[in-house]
Parts: structure tokens; C-alpha cells; sequence
């Protein structure tokens, strides 16, 4: 594209915008990006081949990245239910992310990104731009080819699915208490304490992507997973004191812990009810979605 482009400024205009609903939609940045730059190819072959040019870029490139992310969902379908152990979305440093993928928080946590792989790619879609980027049934519509009535059907169903709004969240001063709470309990090996933060039935997902050591099924209870960490912990423990660490990290717009063990490192999300109960814990540690977050 040239400088003097209208799908050159509109693409710079809207970059990082897209980046945003790609990364909704895929749970994967990098990928995302090549979504991103896939648009700009696209523009560029849309402006040589429309002599009477776009009416609107910016509802141009929406369109193309939510078709082309749709596309892209669906090709990874298979490989991520051949992948080994549980898939979770990779985390990005809240301040890595360019201000108009951070500046509305919706849809961002990866928490939701996680449960999101439950939808359909075009609920998914639905789903992201509406709660994400605030668009109008009439506006998703045009995006996805369906009827307004169709889109609203697809945001409803999905956000049942995901139990969106059932309740609320933890309070961000609750949330930092839990986890600071966590933080010492993990360094000085405090399980009892550990036992305490968790619900009964809390969940845990480990990804390590067959690279790195970790659960290949999900972990139910807290005392099953509390007996999980402490035999990871006890071991590290017994070869340094000083083997495990712990801090707190902003991550994908919320708290999150970046935990050290030895020469490990994991990147833990979770989901905490409003009184700071921890219901539910996404744990990373394949390197490959690690780069966006480690210091």
C-alpha cells in the first residue's frame, strides 16, 4: 500500500481494532497478527480490483477479519482436539497490548477465552463483537450474513453457554488479596493456606503443550488439586529451598500469577467468585505461549 492508500490509512487506522477481535476469536496473538496482516494483503488486491472503491473501509476490514478468523477457527478445530493435554488460550501482558485491544476489557480474560472454544466460530464471532466491540445485531449481520434476529438468537444461546452476567465477578481489591494471599502461601509452602483460597469444586487446566511436564486432563476439587501442587512443590523444595517463586502479574487485563519453579516457568490465570474463592485456575507452561509474558 501506498502512503497516500485509503486501504492503506484505514488499515493503520483499524489495526489494532482487528487485532483485537482476531485474538478474541483465535485465543492465539501471534495468529492473530497473521489475521491481521492477511487483511492488509486483501485490501490491497480490493483496491486495484474496485476502480469505484469501498464505501467504507473500516466495515471492509471488520468484515474480512471476522470471515477470515472464522476460516481460521475452523482449521484449527481438529488440531486442537488432537492437542496434548488441555488447549488454553495464549496469555499476553496487559501492557504488550495496544490500547484499543485492552481499552474494553470484555472478552479479554482467559478465563472466557478458554470457555469460548465451546462455541461455534460464527457464535464466537457473534459473541465478540457484540459484548467486545458493542456492534449492533443489524451491523454483526451484515458481517456474517444473517438476519438481525438470527445474530441476537447467536449472542443469547452463547452467552448461556459461558454463563456471562450470572454473576459477578471478584472485586479487583478482593482479587489482589486472594492472590498476594497465594503468593505467600506458595513461596513459604503453606498448603493448608493454599486449601484455604480454593472452593470444594474448584477446576484446574494445565497446558504445557507435550513440551513442558503437566496434567493431561483436567484436575476436579480442591483437595485433588492442592495434592497436584504439593508433590510438584515438595519435590522442588527438597533439590533448592528457594526453588519456587512467585509474583503477581497483570495479565490479558486481569491478576494473574507468574510462578518459577526451578527452571519452570508458568503463567496461572483465574477465575475467583466475588468473595475471592478461586473456582477456577488456568495454568500455561508451553514456552511457545509464553513470549508475550515472561520479563
Amino acid at each position: 500500500m501506498t502512503a497516500a492508500s485509503p486501504a492503506a490509512e484505514a488499515w493503520r487506522a483499524e489495526q489494532h481494532r482487528l487485532t483485537g477481535i482476531a485474538y478474541r476469536m483465535l485465543g492465539d496473538y501471534g495468529l492473530a497478527e497473521d489475521v491481521v496482516s492477511e487483511v492488509a494483503l486483501a485490501a490491497v488486491r480490493a483496491e486495484r480490483d474496485r476502480p469505484a472503491g469501498v464505501l467504507s473501509w473500516p466495515a471492509w476490514l471488520t468484515t474480512v477479519c471476522v470471515r477470515r478468523s472464522i476460516d481460521r477457527l475452523r482449521d484449527l478445530s481438529a488440531s486442537r482436539e488432537s492437542y496434548p493435554g488441555p488447549w488454553l488460550p495464549e496469555p499476553v501482558a496487559t501492557d504488550r497490548l495496544p490500547e484499543e485491544v485492552v481499552a474494553d476489557r470484555e472478552l479479554l480474560s482467559i478465563g472466557l477465552l478458554h470457555l469460548a472454544e465451546q462455541l461455534s466460530p460464527e457464535a464466537r464471532a457473534a459473541l465478540v463483537l457484540h459484548r467486545g466491540f458493542r456492534m449492533t445485531a443489524v451491523e454483526i449481520g451484515e458481517i456474517l450474513d444473517r438476519s438481525p434476529a438470527a445474530v441476537r438468537q447467536l449472542v443469547s444461546r452463547a452467552e448461556r453457554r459461558l454463563q456471562i452476567d450470572d454473576g459477578p465477578p471478584a472485586r479487583p481489591a478482593v482479587a489482589a488479596q486472594t492472590l498476594s494471599a497465594m503468593v505467600t502461601a506458595i513461596e513459604r509452602g503453606e498448603v493448608a493456606t493454599l486449601l484455604h483460597l480454593f472452593a470444594e469444586d474448584a477446576v484446574l487446566w494445565t497446558d504445557g503443550g507435550g513440551k513442558i511436564r503437566a496434567a493431561r486432563n483436567p484436575i476436579y476439587g480442591a483437595d485433588r488439586i492442592l495434592r497436584f501442587y504439593t508433590g510438584i512443590f515438595t519435590a522442588a523444595m527438597a533439590e533448592r529451598p528457594d526453588a519456587v517463586r512467585a509474583r503477581l502479574v497483570d495479565i490479558n487485563g486481569e491478576l494473574g500469577l507468574e510462578v518459577r519453579t526451578l527452571d519452570r516457568l508458568d503463567l496461572v490465570a483465574f477465575d475467583l467468585s466475588p468473595s475471592g474463592h478461586v473456582r477456577g485456575v488456568r495454568q500455561v507452561a508451553n514456552p511457545d505461549k509464553l513470549t508475550r509474558v515472561a520479563g
